[in-house]
């Protein structure tokens, strides 16, 4: 099943780098690819709607944007909207993060 067309945001470009370089720097090259593939596997699993997901309303802050989404892989969560036409990756943040005010923020922000 191939699913709806995905994009990146460039706030999710950036973080998809920085978490990149992390993990090479931390762990590794094979380790650093291994993980950037499992993300990348995840976005098109939520393409062809097949990875579960979260209300970011519902689970965070009912303050955020209807329809905001979210998935777990590995130490990050994946947030994203599933729009008619494509889903749009909004940013990947680690899961320690203060998730309800890094959101906000995220969402107050122009792509």
């Amino acid at each position: 099943m191939k699913g709806k067309p995905w994009r990146l945001t460039r706030q999710a470009e950036a973080a998809l780098v920085d978490i990149a370089l992390w993990t090479l720097e931390t762990f590794g090259p094979r380790q650093a690819e291994a993980y950037e593939a499992d993300l990348i596997d995840r976005c098109e699993a939520i393409a062809r709607g097949e990875a579960p997901w979260q209300d970011c309303r519902k689970v965070i802050d009912p303050r955020l944007p209807e329809g905001l989404r979210f998935t777990r892989c590995g130490a990050h969560l994946i947030v994203f909207i599933d729009d008619s036409e494509q889903i749009i990756i909004v940013d990947f943040l680690h899961g320690r993060r203060d998730l309800p005010s890094r959101l906000i923020d995220l969402t107050r922000r122009d792509e």
